[in-house]
């Protein structure tokens, strides 16, 4: 039998990837193709007196020129997550005259060639009355209100008496903690290709929830949603700035309908900082107090976030806090203020990222204070239960995380005094933190094609970003159908098949793979009965429940494989192309009796050399409990990439705003730092792996691992560097000159 599941398959994508034959949204050859440019505003609040456009209309090859004063009209869609209506902003697209940030789009050019769209583009002149805008969340604190929710999640919560408790602790620790503005910046900027046949529409995107894009497309142009094809069979890479609709897909659609012919949208690295949104800055205060044993007596957690004046988005930093330790005294509170930024949109791992920062790091002082291992705290702290939701845990393995990775790293041989350890004249520090993020599964359904040749087709409108979805699909089917892996072919990201939610919330592995598994049995169940009707076999006058289909062959129950016929010697000898099975999961009672998270730990090694106070993360060792191990090539790659973002994220990522106009002063590659691969040095990802028992009801138990991976990292190498120098640094990112 085969045993797909649980080994280090490498990517079923990898070589048309490597070869450079996979074809991304701006890559798809379409005939006829116009080429577009966006136009964004250039102040951040304020109005479009006027916009002069006839030298662009005149200019060579322009074949349009829209804006909100000749667009067609637009339509707000329900804005509902849940229903698959989410655009990024609320406001459509060339709504009205108003600007509420800088970069907002204010124009498109439709020309022949992309020089030409360029060129014309530059000709356009733009008159604004301009008013004030608000840039710093400082400046906006007057006007912080209380958003109630975040997708489904009450945003301030308390239980028992954290103020009382705080008052009558033996030991306490209060300070904040800030965490800037940052970009997703996959490698790959969006785009967009529009192509109308007639009143149907195409769309070529780079997006992570292809049926999500559809419905929400559909509504904003007005139209059917059955008259949408979403096309996005590879993505280069996403990290949640292509999970909702931004507008260049629509400004696409409206410009090919408006030219009468096929529009390709290309994002610049510029656009990508203010057209498809950010992680919102964080200004967070806790206040935690312990008895002298380190037994946590309250936690309060007050969080301050930006969003902007046409949407709500809230970067739910308290939310972890309410059940990562146990806790009888708990209070979590997030405030929004509105501002003339773009709008905030998920980054890998909303809230818990940023949130894990301000945590993590207050326990890591709360520590010293106490004079315990960091380790100990935590273990001292742990959780049996969800004391949030008060209900049991479907699995938790977090102990196992701190004693593999502490175990792997050596911690044990940590001086506890900061400055007590260094490698020659350079600084080393070692610091620990917990990761943690929610076991999310959604609906998702799936179809499992088995062909005339043998050969099988895994078939599901789910996404892969580069995280292994097109391998993993695979691995189900060959485990169920006895197929080799090799035979399978994956086809997803098109909005014509089986409909499966947002890869996002690393819910992709708990929500589709079941599904999958489903598609295979009904496909194999189906492959039983035909062999009961073949006249003249193996088979005759036996009923299909007497018939195995395994291993890639039919057989009577009981008797050696090699009596029976191969999968496709059935399908040959009764004239069937194909069979095809079709399987649907989603989540079920077993929400309402268990809390499903994922759970890790970060060790983390820091040098820091004195003399120039710059830091180099020489080491880190990350352990996981992510329930089942579908493939632990890719998954462990899933924890390389975490872990290069949190260093990204504690030592470099912080966009930059000009506060008198509103514009991005870091908007590109050169400005904007990011890890490169001299910043990435020794990294050891372990998992316990360890199925879920109640995550699916098909015995997978295998969790998402994309974003548990980024939490808690930043927060570790913080309590490194504070080990290495003594310097403490709340406010991200660790840059050299806050050490010297």
């Amino acid at each position: 039998m085969s045993t797909a599941v649980g080994g280090s398959i490498s990517r079923k994508d990898g070589w048309v990837k490597v070869t450079g034959r996979a074809p991304y949204a701006a890559d798809h050859p379409i005939a006829g193709v116009a080429h577009a440019v966006a136009i964004q505003s250039t102040i951040a609040n304020g109005r479009i007196t006027a916009i002069a456009t006839s030298l662009a209309e005149n200019a060579p090859g322009v074949l349009a020129v829209i804006h909100h004063g000749n667009a067609p009209k637009l339509y707000r869609p329900e804005n509902d997550f849940m229903s698959a209506t989410k655009p990024g902003e609320a406001r459509v697209v060339f709504e009205d005259d108003r600007v509420h940030y800088s970069g907002q789009y204010v124009a498109i050019i439709v020309a022949e060639t992309l020089e030409q769209a360029r060129y014309a583009a530059e000709l356009v002149k733009i008159s604004y009355a301009v008013e004030d805008p608000l840039i710093e969340t400082d400046a906006a604190l007057d006007s912080a209100y209380l958003p109630d929710e975040f997708f489904g999640e009450k945003l301030t919560t308390k239980r028992g008496d954290p103020d009382g408790a705080l008052s009558g602790a033996a030991v306490t620790h209060e300070a904040s903690y800030t965490t800037p503005i940052e970009h997703h910046n996959p490698m790959e900027p969006s785009a967009s290709i529009a192509v109308w046949n007639g009143d149907e529409l195409t769309l070529y995107e780079t997006t992570q929830w292809v049926a999500g894009a559809r419905k929400t497309v559909a509504q904003t142009l007005g139209i059917a949603e059955e008259k949408i094809h979403i096309v996005s069979p590879f993505i280069g890479g996403g990290f949640g700035c292509k999970g909702f609709v931004w507008p260049h897909s629509v400004l696409s659609a409206i410009a090919a309908k408006k030219v009468n012919r096929p529009v390709k949208l290309n994002l610049t690295r510029k656009h990508m900082f203010s057209a498809c949104g950010h992680r919102s800055e964080t200004k967070q205060h806790v206040r935690l107090g312990a008895e002298r044993n380190g037994r946590l007596v309250a936690i309060d957690h007050d969080t301050v976030v930006q969003t902007s004046t046409v949407e709500e988005f809230v970067e739910a930093c308290g939310n972890t806090s309410r059940f990562l330790y146990s806790c009888p005294n708990v209070r979590v509170r997030h405030r929004a203020v509105r501002v003339n930024v773009a709008t905030p949109t998920p980054m890998r791992a909303p809230g818990e990222n940023p949130g894990l920062f301000a945590l993590e790091s207050a326990l890591d002082e709360l520590a010293y204070k106490l004079n315990m291992d960091p380790v100990e705290l935590r273990i001292v702290n742990h959780a049996d239960v969800n004391e949030h939701t008060r209900k049991p845990w479907s699995s938790k393995y977090l102990k196992e995380c701190y004693r593999m990775a502490a175990e792997h790293f050596e911690w044990a041989r940590r001086a506890l005094q900061p400055e007590s350890m260094r490698d020659g004249n350079v600084l080393v520090g070692w610091g620990m933190a917990t990761a943690t993020y929610p076991g999310i599964r959604s609906p998702g359904a799936a179809k499992v094609r088995l062909l005339q040749d043998g050969s099988v087709d895994v078939i599901s409108a789910t996404q892969d970003m580069g995280g292994g979805t097109y391998t993993t699909m695979a691995q189900i089917a060959a485990d169920v159908m006895g197929v080799a892996i090799e035979r399978i072919r994956t086809v997803l990201g098109d909005s014509l098949l089986p409909p499966a939610p947002v890869s996002g919330g690393s819910m992709t592995t708990a929500s589709i793979l079941p599904a999958i598994r489903k598609a295979a049995q009904d496909a194999l169940s189906k492959l039983r009965q035909l062999a009961a009707t073949m006249p003249a076999s193996p088979f005759t006058n036996r009923p299909h429940d007497d018939i195995v289909a395994e291993g890639g062959r039919v057989f009577p129950k009981g008797a050696d494989p090699s009596s029976g016929l191969a999968y496709e010697d059935v399908l040959k000898r009764t004239n069937q192309s194909e069979i095809e099975g079709e399987g649907y999961t989603g989540p079920g009672p077993e929400r309402d009796k268990f809390a499903f998270q994922s759970f890790g730990a970060h060790f983390v090694e820091v040098k820091v050399d004195p003399e120039i106070a710059t830091v180099q993360v020489s080491r880190v060792v990350s352990a996981f409990d992510v329930g089942r191990i579908v493939n632990p090539k890719t998954a462990r790659s899933q924890g390389y990439s975490g872990v290069i973002m949190g260093i990204g994220m504690a030592l470099m990522e912080h966009t930059v705003y000009d506060s008198r106009d509103g514009s991005i002063v870091t908007s590109n590659l050169a400005d904007y730092a990011i890890p490169v691969n001299a910043d990435a040095h020794s990294i050891d990802i372990l998992f316990v792996d360890k199925p879920d028992p109640f995550i699916d009801s098909d015995g997978l138990g295998a969790r998402g691992v994309g974003e548990i991976t980024v939490t808690g990292v930043a927060p570790a190498i913080a309590n490194a560097v504070y080990h290495a120098t003594g310097r403490r640094i709340r406010d991200l990112p660790i840059t050299p000159d806050k050490l010297l």
